[in-house]
């Protein structure tokens, strides 16, 4: 079993950054994929981004060149760092943790950009 718990949420104006963490309750180095999903209010949840124990990301088009996904195994922690935020980034930021055999999903952060 993993628990992921996210913080970092909040609101902020577009164009502005924030910084998402995500803490697991076991030892990353175990965990094949971390990820960030989020969903938007009547839409489906997608991806974000994911990066492998080897360092390999995916972004999603819509995000490319302005969020970056890092990993901290030592401190079983992902991070998502968002800049250049757009209206249409208005979500609920949801962690993943993947291996072969389990998934594993967070509870969620809202994040919301308005002026």
């Amino acid at each position: 079993q993993v628990k992921l718990v996210e913080s970092g949420g909040g609101l902020v104006q577009p164009g502005g950054s924030l910084r998402l963490s995500c803490a697991a309750s076991r030892s990353t180095f175990s965990i094949n994929i971390l990820g960030w999903f989020r969903q938007a209010p009547g839409k489906e949840r997608d991806l974000v981004a994911t990066i492998s124990n080897g360092g390999r990301t995916v972004y999603a088009d819509s995000v490319k060149g302005r969020f970056t996904i890092s990993r901290d195994n030592a401190k079983s922690t992902v991070y998502l760092e968002m800049t250049n935020l757009k209206r249409e980034d208005t979500a609920v930021y949801y962690c993943n943790a993947r291996t072969v055999l389990e998934n594993y999903w967070g509870q969620g952060t809202q994040v919301t950009v308005s002026s």
